[in-house]
């Protein structure tokens, strides 16, 4: 399934919300700033204006909505969901050693890796202040505890990596933390704060949980299938020795002498010229590519079936839609 990019169910939902989207990146703005620190701003800034889609608190400004929500508390976490999504990158760069995001220069490299870890510990901060103001605890405990579980995903994958002895349910545990862990909770708050019923709000954090899953998954993929659609050159994962779902596959499958390769290139870290192509066989060979597909559109059906118990609305159909274009994207 292919959609026109002038006609991204992203893109539509942000028009759709364009009020509320304004009045979130100015939050943003007025929270970013820091009279004693002007760093703080210049580096928020550079990742933030970045152009990306912002979907999360897209997310969070639809749940609400959907859920019937007229309070202006949904732009204060749409903004707080913003906040520590870009506090995570910023900490992922300096511990990935990345030296480009979204096309451009990471904050790590054009300043240095302790003002990428200090700002993004004052936007973590920054995210705090902004639930507290809601003064509801609920939404205070859904994102406290998705900012842990989401460096418990970070740590866990630390710990997982290189190690062939990573399976698919440790996969899935490190993309449930590192990635759906913000996503359900972009959703659920949305619902939360709408004072929506139990069986809504579990629906939302099982829809963005679901979509969470399916997006890791997608941009593992497209790692080895389609690198300049997501601005990496194609196999970094395999050359930062990642072990993400497509070369567990592919190890499972493995033989003796094949295993000895991804222990060689893996666990080792010996690669040598022409080892991304055999690796890109192998992966071939057994199906794992297209297996890897096939799960990343079971957990974007997921998402679209928990839409079922939430209001016939235009932002429902608009999600459904998103679970759609996240699988697109590797169609």
């Amino acid at each position: 399934m292919l959609i026109e990019a002038a006609h991204k169910p992203h893109e539509r939902l942000g028009a759709y919300l364009k009020d509320e989207m304004a009045a979130v990146n100015a939050l943003i703005s007025q929270r970013m700033a820091s009279k004693n620190a002007p760093r703080i701003p210049e580096v928020t800034a550079h990742l933030v204006d970045a152009g990306g889609k912002r979907l999360r608190p897209m997310l969070t400004l639809a749940a609400a909505k959907l859920c019937g929500y007229r309070g202006p508390y949904h732009i204060h976490l749409a903004a707080t969901v913003e906040f520590i999504h870009t506090a995570t990158l910023l900490h992922d760069d300096v511990v990935d050693e990345s030296g480009q995001r979204r096309g451009r220069p990471t904050a790590n490299l054009l300043w240095d890796n302790k003002s990428s870890v200090l700002v993004g510990d004052y936007l973590f901060s920054r995210s705090f202040q902004l639930m507290v103001e809601t003064g509801n605890l609920r939404v205070l405990d859904i994102l406290a505890n998705a900012s842990a579980t989401i460096a418990e995903g970070e740590v866990l994958q630390l710990t997982a990596a290189q190690d062939l002895a990573t399976d698919e349910a440790i996969y899935l545990q490190v993309v449930r933390g590192k990635t759906a862990a913000l996503f359900s909770a972009a959703t659920e708050v949305g619902g939360v704060i709408a004072g929506a019923g139990e069986a809504q709000v579990k629906a939302l954090f099982g829809y963005g949980d679901a979509l969470g899953v399916s997006f890791q998954i997608v941009d593992d993929l497209l790692d080895f299938t389609g690198g300049d659609a997501i601005g990496k050159n194609i196999g970094d994962d395999f050359r930062e020795r990642k072990l993400t779902l497509p070369l567990i596959k592919a190890i499972a499958k493995a033989d003796a002498e094949e295993r000895a390769f991804w222990t060689r290139t893996i666990e080792k870290g010996r690669q040598q010229d022409g080892d991304l192509d055999h690796a890109l066989a192998l992966m071939h060979q057994h199906g794992a590519l297209e297996d890897t597909r096939a799960d990343a559109m079971v957990w974007a059906d997921k998402a679209k079936a928990a839409l079922a118990v939430l209001p016939d609305d235009p932002i429902r159909d608009m999600l459904h839609d998103i679970a759609d274009y996240v699988v697109a994207r590797i169609s």
